[in-house]
């Protein structure tokens, strides 16, 4: 029973199937440590590293094929490369379930990076079936579905950890699994066949996706932004469990909670606060809002030692959601329809790489000030989230430069037509509807 692209279902369809994405995603965060011990028998300091190169793995794939898939959803339609998504999923929790060693983790992990583009194709069909003016408030809204699956996420595969570490990728199979059928029966294409361009292999990739891109200077810059803001926000999901374990010696559950308690607010912010931030302060200034929340609360994690004000700054890091879908909006419209696979593949494999660097980091950073004893010299295990701190506001200056020097708070948004017009004149250079290899 496919339904109109167009529909209010149609978004609804797409919204559920991030959502379930999201929260397969988020049942595992609060037993990895636990799995990763059971399987390594170490320390928690030294499960932090493995974690790390887990995420790596990960994200390693994810940089590699994004863009491949991004611009295959250009020439193929974004609803064949969902399902590939969905189903690639269901594998990476059905392997790491039943993983008898650290290496099948991993064999999971690669799958999983190879074929986990849905959320970023996912955010170019909303841009095929959202007029311009409305793509930051719909990419809110991916958002908010990003962030519920984090509320019901981390608090369910706390609870089942409670069977053990194990059962938590089982559910996630399942759930990945059904919006595989779900999105297989109901979920439409978005983008009209004559909207498709060919296939290039040249740029279906991270190093030709991003050199497609260098004659755009303003998308480049806010990419620019973007990798120095993701590389911060690493140290959450990656540091933050071990993080919690060895300052309060939170369990599964608790962990789980606390994520949740985060995704409640992170869900709220897209929801609700970004579409009424950016009619009032436009997207520049939503974007950089959201930035300085992210520094306080990273800063401020550092330091904690109770539970008070851990909440007390995820709900401040929870307010760092409006830049993402602020960000991603302005970039949205300085290309044209017809490559907002391509530009959504660009940002992944953007992502990918502070994914790549970010959680290295992170838990490198974690494990050295994590093996002395508290209260000595070289014991501090908030250090990622001060370095996470310092990069957000150099994040932030790379932003507030670009807007100044490209003047995106008076610049027009480009139509297609007007696209078409621009390519090549000073300060509009966009991205070519059919440049193809050249």
């Amino acid at each position: 029973m496919a339904v109109n692209p167009q529909s209010k279902l149609t978004l609804a369809c797409i919204l559920v199937t991030i959502f379930l994405d999201m929260l397969g995603y988020g049942i595992v965060l609060p037993v990895l440590p636990r799995l990763i011990g059971e399987l390594t028998g170490g320390t928690n300091a030294e499960a932090a590293v493995l974690g790390g190169y887990l995420v790596f793995s990960y994200s390693l794939m994810q940089f590699l094929f994004g863009p491949t898939l991004g611009n295959l959803s250009d020439r193929f339609g974004r609803r064949p490369i969902i399902l590939i998504a969905l189903a690639g999923l269901t594998i990476n929790y059905t392997i790491m379930g039943f993983s008898p060693n650290v290496a099948w983790l991993f064999v999971g992990q690669t799958i999983a990076g190879i074929s986990g583009a849905s959320v970023a194709t996912a955010t170019a069909y909303i841009a095929d079936i959202t007029p311009k003016e409305k793509r930051a408030q719909r990419f809110g809204l991916i958002g908010a579905a990003i962030g519920l699956g984090f509320i019901a996420g981390p608090v369910v595969g706390g609870l089942l950890g409670s069977l053990g570490p194990r059962w938590p990728f089982y559910a996630a199979a399942v759930l990945a699994a059904s919006a595989l059928i779900f999105g297989f029966f109901v979920l439409p294409e978005s983008l009209r066949k004559d909207l498709r361009r060919p296939f290039r292999l040249k740029r279906a990739n991270p190093f030709g996706a991003l050199w497609a891109l260098s004659r755009n200077p303003v998308v480049l810059w806010l990419l620019g932004a973007l990798l120095l803001f993701t590389l911060a926000a690493q140290a959450f999901p990656t540091a933050w469990p071990f993080f919690t374990i060895e300052v309060l010696n939170f369990s599964s559950t608790q962990i789980g909670f606390a994520l949740g308690a985060f995704g409640l607010g992170f869900a709220l912010s897209q929801a609700v606060f970004i579409a009424p931030s950016i009619k009032k302060f436009g997207e520049p200034a939503t974007v950089l809002i959201g930035m300085v929340f992210a520094a306080i609360a990273f800063t401020g994690t550092a330091f904690i030692h109770s539970e008070v004000p851990l909440y007390l700054f995820l709900l401040v890091g929870s307010l760092a959601g409006l830049a993402g879908p602020a960000i991603n909006s302005l970039m949205s419209h300085q290309v044209s329809d017809n490559a907002q696979g391509e530009l959504q593949g660009a940002i992944n494999a953007t992502n990918s790489l502070a994914a790549i660097l970010g959680p290295l980091m992170a838990t490198q950073l974690f494990n050295h000030f994590s093996k002395g004893q508290a209260g000595s010299a070289n014991y501090f295990p908030g250090a990622p989230f001060i370095g996470s701190g310092v990069m957000v506001l150099i994040a932030a200056g790379v932003f507030a430069y670009a807007v100044w020097r490209f003047d995106l708070m008076h610049r027009p948004r480009v139509s297609k037509k007007e696209h078409q017009h621009e390519i090549g004149q000073p300060g509009q250079q966009q991205l070519a509807p059919h440049d193809e290899g050249k």
